[in-house]
């Protein structure tokens, strides 16, 4: 089984480093990026099946970066991340298209059923819209 195409995108450096390298060990092959503008451009290189999103980040923010990634990429799930538990921003989010969220710091075994979820509902969608 191929391993699920995974973009990271948060500016804490040290924080996407390191779970970068956990999602890795796990099967998942991860790309990691800093910021909204940058995420963009790594999916139009290469498309994600899912995508990790900070909520809050310098510059483009989640929400702004989740408009964008689903007005350019709509088959991309994207799962929120945030250390802070807003709950107008999550249901927000999650109308915007976001298929989920989990607050941070993550459980490393909750992150990753829900990539392998994200990425089954990704496979489904796209042989639904095959059809």
């Amino acid at each position: 089984m191929n391993s699920i195409r995974v973009l990271l995108i948060d500016d804490e450096v040290d924080y996407t480093a390191t779970l970068g390298k956990r999602l890795d060990r796990r099967g998942s092959s991860i790309r990691t990026v800093g910021g909204g503008a940058e995420a963009l451009a790594a999916l139009a290189a290469e498309e994600a099946e899912v995508v990790l999103l900070d909520i809050k980040m310098a510059g483009m923010d989640g929400i702004k970066t989740l408009q964008e990634i689903k007005r350019c990429h709509p088959a991309v799930e994207v799962i929120m991340l945030t250390a802070h538990a807003n709950t107008d921003i999550v249901i927000s989010s999650l109308a915007m298209g976001a298929f989920d969220y989990l607050l941070k710091p993550v459980n490393l075994d909750d992150l990753a059923a829900k990539i392998e979820e994200g990425a089954m509902r990704r496979k489904h969608n796209l042989e639904l819209g095959a059809r």
